[in-house]
This record gives structure tokens, C-alpha cells and sequence, in this order.
């Protein structure tokens, strides 16, 4: 599924949430697909059950999984994912600092915004992975 870096200054908790989130977002887990159980996921990642259970309760509070009790976690689909305003305001923060760097390594407007819509033009290749 995926790898962990040990020597990682983010905790095992947030690599796992991120790197469920990537394959998400990237298709590779489509929705409504079952996760691997707590137990399977936590034997493969050598992980502390609890670590991956927490993992999946803020996967399952940011709307990107549900739980069937009895059945296992699934991949939720996209209309039920809840925009996080907090994080969405996090995310323009960073590309605004970004935006600002490349404007400092001497891209000119025009520059920066051909490179956000090849970014773009990158995403609608995620969605057609994801159909």
C-alpha cells in the first residue's frame, strides 16, 4: 500500500493519513473500495493497532472514510467529503509563499500561471484515473 519513513519528523499517525489521502486523491483507492482492517493494516506496516485506528477515526472526521460496523472502512466518495474552510485557508497560505518564491526566482506572472494550469491540466488526469 505504502511505505513509512521511520526517521520522519511527522509521526506515524500523520504519514499514514497522508498517504491514504494521496492514494485518494490520486485514484489509486477509488470510492467506495474497503480498506484493509485495522489488524491486516497494522501487521503489514508493523504499526500499533492503535495508531492505524486513530489514522482511520481523522480520515473518518475529514469525510474521506466511513466505517460499516461489522463490514470495515471504506473509501467515501467525493460528494460527501466536507471542504474544511481552515485548511483550505492552510493551503492558499502556502501557495501564496510559493507564488512569492517563484516570483523571487524570476518568473514572471504569465510564467506562474502557465505552471498552474499544467498543474490543473494534471488534475483532470487524476479524476479520469478515479472513474
Amino acid at each position: 500500500m505504502f511505505q513509512l519513513d521511520l526517521k520522519s519528523r511527522k509521526s506515524i499517525y500523520e504519514q499514514i493519513v497522508d498517504n491514504v489521502k494521496e492514494l485518494i486523491m490520486t485514484g489509486v483507492l477509488s470510492a467506495e473500495e474497503k480498506l484493509p482492517s485495522v489488524r491486516e493494516l497494522s501487521k503489514t506496516l508493523t504499526v500499533n493497532p492503535n495508531t492505524i485506528q486513530k489514522a482511520y477515526r481523522e480520515l473518518e472526521y475529514q469525510g474521506f472514510l466511513y466505517t460499516i460496523a461489522g463490514l470495515g472502512t471504506f473509501v467515501a466518495s467525493r460528494e460527501e467529503i466536507i471542504m474544511d474552510n481552515r485548511k483550505v485557508s492552510e493551503i492558499k497560505n502556502i501557495l501564496q509563499k510559493n507564488i512569492r518564491e517563484l516570483f523571487y526566482l524570476g518568473c514572471s506572472q504569465d510564467k506562474i500561471k502557465s505552471i498552474l494550469n499544467e498543474l490543473l491540466e494534471e488534475r483532470s488526469d487524476w479524476n479520469d484515473k478515479s472513474k
